[in-house]
């Protein structure tokens, strides 16, 4: 379904660590139907994506946490990867970037670990998500209800647990970018 997020503008938070694939399989998934990407990072220059223990491919930064805002986009993204989040979740400016979203409601997709960007913002109290099993205790400790499933709606999230579970993941965080569209107050 193309076009299905035409004029939607979505930020994906990385940085160094991320799991390559949660990232580029997600994006050109989310520019098929329409959308607009921003690859958001707290490094100006380029970071560098992994295929799981192995070094993968770097990726040009559009925007930095010091150049852009929530109020820029409509939808954020947060792919996964061990260490991508980690450093996240301890970098100031990206816990107030994503609380931003949290607060003003906007759609975010999380996949793999992922979601302890949501941990640490609040956003899992009271939702039922999915995660790489590793975070199910501090999802649980969070107020969230963790579940193993391919991929979970709740609200204005989405997770997913893994890689194998993209085309889920993609299908679910498409669909709920484009409903968040329908609702969204007029252009910026």
């Amino acid at each position: 379904m193309t076009n299905q997020l035409n004029g939607c503008s979505v930020a994906i938070l990385v940085t160094d660590g991320f799991e390559q694939v949660e990232m580029t399989e997600p994006r050109k998934a989310l520019e098929q139907a329409g959308a607009k990407t921003t690859l958001v990072s707290p490094k100006d220059g380029q970071v560098q994506g992994w295929n799981h223990d192995n070094k993968g491919d770097v990726f040009k930064v559009d925007a930095t946490l010091d150049s852009a805002g929530a109020k820029e986009f409509d939808a954020l993204l947060l792919p996964g990867g061990v260490a991508n989040p980690d450093k996240l979740r301890m970098t100031p400016k990206a816990v107030a970037f994503v609380e931003s979203f949290v607060k003003e409601k906007k759609p975010i997709a999380a996949i793999c670990h992922g979601p302890w960007m949501l941990v640490e913002t609040k956003a899992v109290h009271g939702k039922t998500v999915t995660s790489w099993p590793s975070l199910k205790t501090d999802i649980v400790n969070a107020g969230g209800k963790w579940v193993d499933r391919e991929v979970v709606t709740d609200g204005n999230i989405v997770t997913s647990r893994k890689p194998d579970d993209i085309p889920a993941f993609n299908k679910q965080t498409i669909a709920l970018f484009a409903e968040s569209m329908k609702h969204a107050p007029a252009a910026r």
